[in-house]
């Protein structure tokens, strides 16, 4: 027998696309491509700047770098945003597309408490890794604009915005933010009335008064009283609020890092406790965060997410006159908002939020109805539940005060519970409850056996519980028989004229809470003198840099403590030092020790983009109008659990930069897109809990699988789910690259489906784009020889599919349609059996936005770099309208209704010519031989139908 081990084996195509030749050819053309510049736009006054051209802005929500690096999931928007990139510079665009870093944040700070590392040498590494990882998709971003939210150089523009903000106000008479030295002064000449700003948070009652509270002239104010004025309107002020403070970690949470009154991330018990904290004005902007909307080509979803969130209530605020034990008027009140005043006669209790202040008056003075024990236990734990528990909870609880109330309208006493349901951040924290318009409320006074009087009368086939339609008013008194528009109307000029209340628009956004009790954050430049008035850092002494620290552990306290306290030397400074030019320059002061939270550089990326390397200014003039021009980003693709809070605030800091002068345009974005989610496998117990993946075995088969945990021995279910460490389905995009390649990659998430769906990524369907590769390949290379193949003579029909596909690709890329774009080329390929050189140019230019590594070596191989450069650089191709359009169409042949042939007719036959061909054609002549035709129905240039028998 011959020992066939030492016989060499013979590739027969050597010159075949493989991974191996993917993987080779893909960072060579990186490497070239970054030596080129080819991706490098220049700015306006640039040497290489052409004005001519127009500009596209295209956007990603830039990540936060985290230790694990990608997973499959992110770069699916940034391909979308890639491949139209790559068009539009191909179609004579300017084009910006950059990538940098959302880089401080909570995991690094733990990174630091962990290990001693500090935060910003962790933070370096994952940029790092980051960075890698996208280059080896080949994006065509332009990597000399890249920026990090923890380079000095950036977030002391950062702190440059936030005094912008803090020396502004918000003129309502205007909609717009004014300096503050021009409302001093207006105060100063006696234009504008020196009041406490009606609209400030920070004092209640500044508004109980139209227009508000009258002050005095400013010439007889004292300084004290003058700060207190002008800060009453600051756009960013300092307040107290009531946050979920954490003593194990230190710090304050957002709501959903609290689960059951504990922290997400260690279990740790969390209250509910005020605090002095940074707050932005961003209420003020409501109406115009509203109203900017409308114009905008944003997902109808997200504009009513943000419409919904901001919460615009118009209705009035009634004072509700508290009874003493002798059932008299003790000179206090209780005031609520409704947008129902004319259901006031209904009004058979109140309810105020287990926060509200009566609550601890309730408990300090309890009257002989106060169930003392029941009330501070009840209030307390409701404290310490999320604003989304308490919404969410179905069961309605609640204690009652044991303080009463009169009814306005009634003159009745009514009495007054706390519950949970009600929220203290909306409206004044306290409800007026109408059982019988509410179904909120009729559930509660069904539970607890409170009265229910119906103001509105039902249609006679209602038999439902609370009815909340139209009506004419009933057991209303004076506002009997009224509608409700007339009846509210009606309502509120009685109020107003008996001094019981007013007219009142409200928001469900409530101002910006900006701080943050952490170390890794951009610091505030703000300080504070001894007597505990803040003050700005000037402009010429940013940045504040964060101080080097060799103790990250925050400090356990039920009292907060912020991190920096930790940082004495940091702390003290002296006026002359951080240029606080209205103090002598040997006065004292304390640095702000809280930080800003990671909203702030993600506020505003997008502008220093345009200007990256700008040491004098956060972005010039030039740069600023040539980039945004009059629409902004020209789109700005990212997922759409960012749809309300990073896309909201964005859009109030550039309202205020436009209303300063700074920025050209009032609304940051043009058009926005949110990218589905790409979902991996996971597996499901009968109890909705989910198991990772690596705990399952299959008893089954590959056909009729038996998923069985291992642990418990239970059958699960699978199911899709969120990628996620935890559930140990998160697949490496490294790995699949080295598989397959990065083209592949690239084609597989943009063919999986529309890019706004979600979708299941399945590594065994990547197979299919990665043949189709080979045959792109294949169609232009010689897989023997490694020659170019190309036809001698043009073959019309593949010139019209060629022209066909070119508009097809080029309209659903525009559309973001990448899934039929590629489904489109896939069947040009499929059908085409050779292409001319001029042809092959014309396809490799198509092609080049979504596989731009095997482009770039197939335009090489076409000889075509060495006359014109990259392909990326290329005019993109055009199309012939004529050639889409057919001399000759496929029409269906129908007998009795049934399909029996197709014919071949000119594109404008008509129905004379359709018949004739249709009863000539040899399929159907067979079939109705012998057989009277009774009639033919056509339809021109789409079908015949024969009845015969």
């Amino acid at each position: 027998m011959t020992d066939q081990s030492n016989i060499p084996v013979i590739d027969e195509n050597p010159h075949r696309y493989s991974a191996a030749l993917a993987y080779s050819l893909e960072p060579q053309w990186q490497a070239w491509w970054e030596a080129q510049g080819t991706y490098q736009v220049p700015n306006p006054g640039d040497p290489a700047f052409d004005s001519t051209r127009p500009k596209f802005f295209c956007l990603d929500m830039f990540p936060y770098p985290s230790g694990a690096g990608l997973h499959v999931g992110h770069p699916e928007g940034y391909t979308a945003t890639d491949i139209i990139s790559r068009m539009k510079r191909m179609q004579g665009f300017n084009v910006l597309h950059p990538m940098g870093w959302d880089a401080f944040g909570l995991p690094a700070e733990q990174h630091a408490i962990n290990t001693g590392e500090h935060p910003a040498a962790f933070t370096r590494k994952t940029i790092d890794t980051f960075r890698r990882q996208l280059q080896r998709f080949g994006f065509s971003y332009d990597w000399s604009r890249e920026l990090a939210t923890i380079d000095e150089g950036y977030y002391k523009w950062t702190q440059w915005i936030f005094l912008q903000i803090y020396n502004a106000w918000f003129d309502p008479d205007r909609q717009s933010a004014r300096p503050i030295s021009q409302l001093v002064g207006e105060f100063e000449s006696g234009i504008r009335e020196v009041r406490l700003n009606p609209q400030a948070a920070e004092y209640a009652g500044a508004g109980d008064l139209p227009g508000g509270t009258r002050i005095g002239d400013w010439s007889t104010l004292d300084p004290d009283t003058r700060r207190m004025v002008i800060d009453s309107y600051r756009l960013a002020y300092v307040g107290k609020q009531t946050v979920n403070w954490c003593p194990k970690l230190g710090t304050a949470l957002a709501n959903e890092e609290v689960i059951d009154g504990r922290s997400e991330r260690g279990g740790h018990p969390v209250f509910r406790k005020p605090m002095r904290q940074w707050m932005f004005r961003i209420t003020a902007y409501a109406d115009r965060l509203i109203d900017g909307l409308r114009d905008l080509d944003w997902p109808n979803s997200t504009k009513t997410q943000q419409t919904e969130w901001i919460g615009r209530s118009e209705g009035a605020e009634i004072d509700f006159p508290i009874l003493g034990v002798d059932e008299h008027p003790t000179g206090e009140s209780l005031r609520v908002f409704t947008t129902r005043p004319d259901t006031i006669f209904g009004a058979t209790y109140m309810v105020v939020a287990p926060e509200h202040p009566l609550v601890d008056q309730a408990l300090e003075d309890a009257g002989p109805e106060t169930p003392v024990d029941e009330l501070r236990s009840y209030t307390q734990a409701a404290r310490n539940r999320t604003d989304v528990e308490r919404q969410e909870a179905k069961e309605k609880t609640g204690v009652f005060t044991g303080i009463y109330a009169c009814n306005p309208a009634t003159g009745k006493p009514i009495p007054i519970w706390t519950s949970d349901y009600v929220l203290m951040g909306y409206g004044t924290g306290a409800i007026m409850a109408v059982p019988a318009q509410d179904q909120r409320d009729w559930d509660f006074a069904t539970k607890f056996n409170l009265p229910i009087v119906r103001t509105i009368a039902p249609p006679d086939d209602f038999d439902g519980e609370a009815y909340t339609g139209d009506g004419p008013a009933i057991n209303s008194g004076f506002l009997d028989g009224m509608s409700v528009d007339e009846a509210k109307a009606r309502m509120i000029i009685w109020l107003e004229d008996k001094s019981l209340g007013m007219s009142r628009i409200t928001y469900r956004l409530r101002d910006w809470l900006f701080s943050r009790q952490r170390y890794w954050g951009e610091p505030f430049p703000i300080v504070w003198d001894a007597k505990g008035n803040h003050h700005a850092v000037s402009e010429s002494q940013l940045p504040v840099v964060l101080p080097d620290m060799a103790d990250y552990e925050p400090i356990e306290s039920d009292d907060p403590q912020p991190l920096l306290g930790k940082a004495t030397d940091w702390l003290a400074v002296t006026a002359g030092e951080v240029g606080v030019e209205d103090l002598n320059a040997d006065t004292p002061l304390t640095r702000e020790t809280n930080t800003m939270p990671g909203w702030a550089g993600s506020c505003w990326y997008y502008l220093r983009y345009c200007d990256p390397q700008n040491n004098s200014e956060f972005i010039s003039v030039e740069a600023e109008q040539y980039w945004m021009d009059e629409k902004g980003v020209d789109l700005y693709i990212g997922g759409n659990e960012h749809a309300v809070l990073h896309l909201l605030y964005a859009r109030f800091w550039h309202k205020v930069l436009f209303d300063l002068g700074h920025v050209s345009t009032d609304e940051p974005v043009q058009r926005l897109f949110h990218q589905g989610m790409i979902v991996s496998q996971a597996f499901q117990r009968d109890n909705g809990s989910l198991v990772a993946i690596d705990l399952v075995d299959n008893t089954g088969t590959d056909d009729q699988p038996v998923y069985i945990e291992r642990d418990s021995g239970e059958t699960v279910k699978q199911i899709t789910a969120k990628m996620s460490k935890s559930l140990k389905n998160v697949v490496n995009p490294d790995d699949v690259i080295a598989e397959y390649g990065a083209d592949t990659f690239r084609l597989y998430e943009m063919y999986m489906g529309p890019l706004e769906a979600s979708k299941p990524w399945n590594t065994r369907d990547i197979v299919g784009l990665y043949r189709f590769m080979q045959r792109v390949w294949r169609l232009l290379i010689d897989e023997q020889t490694g020659a170019v193949r190309s036809a001698e003579t043009e073959d019309l029909d593949t010139e019209k599919r060629l022209h066909r596909t070119i508009a097809k690709v080029g309209s659903d890329i525009e559309r973001l349609g990448f899934n039929t774009a590629i489904a489109a080329m896939i069947e040009f390929v499929n059908a085409s059996k050779a292409l001319t050189l001029d042809q092959a140019d014309r396809f490799v230019r198509l092609l080049a936005p979504f596989t731009p590594h095997v482009a770039e070596e197939l335009w090489h191989r076409l000889g075509q770099q060495k006359a014109h450069g990259s392909v990326a650089v290329q005019p993109w191709p055009t199309f012939d309208e004529a050639m889409l359009v057919d001399d000759e169409i496929e029409v269906p042949v129908q007998i009795l209704g049934k399909l029996r042939s197709k014919i071949v007719v000119p594109a404008d036959a008509d129905e004379t010519a359709m018949r004739e061909t249709a009863l000539a054609d040899p399929r159907i002549a067979e079939l109705i031989a012998g057989k009277t035709v009774r009639k033919v129905v056509v339809v021109p240039g789409r079908l015949v139908n024969i009845v015969a028998n």
